[in-house]
């Protein structure tokens, strides 16, 4: 039997039912259909926990909450409870790197929440809810202050928070004792760019940051003892003479072996590949691929590193590249799967 993998997907919008559930073969790249693996409002994005015998969701309940599923030996999902954030809808939730604390961004509301996760995996209620403050050039986005994701660094110290609105990276302290955060300080970005979601490099001394609203990617030099920042250099995601309708950057993903980087481009409906300098971690310039879809808010790339995965929220899609390993170009398999608006694609 070929191994299946269990690919997770987080949907939004009023076609959506919930949590749906695809296999993966990672031999041939080949999806299942996907099936609704659990009913509830607006999941959004969805985390796992480090064994994948768990599974986290934002949703509508409350006027926003978070929630959470155990997983079957089968894979079905069944609601272990859920929680309040305390301030609206959420756009993103991540674990830390034990498991044992939960953090959820609300766009909207400028805020995030901590929640203390419980030995069998329930949600604990909030012990923290963080209001940012800022604003940006950008009189349409950047009114007020919106973080967009939440990350635990690797060594699992700080949190660390892209507000878009503020075009800043805000860094707190964890305390895993309390599970309350302690402001530690920021890394500011150009006027205008809009942060939105980031990812470490496998060794941690880099960040990867792409920039909703300037349609770029800042690569940093991390210094985990102190947890600072420092822009090393900032790269089109899609420049300027593509931007023939309104474009978003939107996700950014490195390959496992740390040699390239993804980054996902709205409006243009393409994902831009980056190949990474050994060392210096700079990136360069590969090729922008079509997702063959409309809107592609999220994709992943599976452990193995072969297959690509890009969500076309407008079109309802799912389509599957192959991942050249030498240079990281996407080769489109023509597999497209339709399911109703694609928000996360998780493993």
């Amino acid at each position: 039997m070929p191994p299946l993998l269990p690919l997770w997907l987080g949907t939004g919008g009023k076609g959506s039912k919930g949590i749906y559930r695809t296999m993966l073969n990672t031999e041939t790249g080949k999806l299942t259909e996907p099936v609704l693996a659990a009913e509830i409002g607006s999941p959004g994005f969805v985390a796992l926990n480090t064994d994948r015998t768990l599974l986290y969701s934002l949703c509508n309940i409350d006027g926003g909450s978070v929630a959470v599923f155990s997983i079957g030996a089968d894979h079905s999902l069944t609601l272990l409870n859920t929680q309040s954030t305390g301030d609206g809808s959420a756009s993103h939730l991540s674990l830390d790197q034990t498991g044992r604390i939960l953090f959820s961004a609300q766009y909207g509301s400028g805020s995030i929440t901590v929640y203390p996760i419980a030995q069998d995996g329930r949600i604990g209620e909030r012990t923290q809810v963080i209001r940012h403050s800022g604003c940006g050039p950008d009189k349409d986005r950047q009114e007020g202050p919106h973080p967009h994701f939440a990350g635990a660094s690797p060594d699992n110290r700080f949190l660390l928070v892209p507000d878009l609105g503020a075009d800043r990276v805000v860094i707190y302290h964890i305390d895993h004792d309390t599970a309350t955060l302690v402001p530690h300080g920021a890394a500011a970005l150009a006027p205008g760019s809009g942060p939105r979601h980031l990812k470490f490099s496998n060794d941690g001394t880099k960040i990867y940051l792409i920039n909703e609203l300037s349609m770029t990617v800042t690569v940093f030099a991390y210094e985990a003892a102190s947890a600072t920042m420092t822009p090393l250099q900032t790269i089109p995601s899609l420049p300027e003479s593509m931007w023939k309708v309104p474009n978003k950057a939107a996700e950014i993903r490195l390959h496992p072996t740390g040699k390239f980087a993804y980054a996902s481009n709205r409006g243009h409906d393409s994902i831009t590949v980056f190949s990474v300098a050994g060392g210096s971690g700079l990136l360069s310039f590969v090729e922008h691929e079509a997702i063959r879809g409309a809107y592609p808010r999220n994709f992943n790339i599976d452990p193995t590193g072969k297959w690509l995965i890009a969500a076309g929220r407008s079109s309802n899609t799912l389509s599957v590249f192959s991942i050249d390993p030498e240079s990281g170009r996407l080769y489109f398999t023509t597999d497209i799967l339709n399911l109703p608006d694609p928000i996360c694609v998780e493993y």
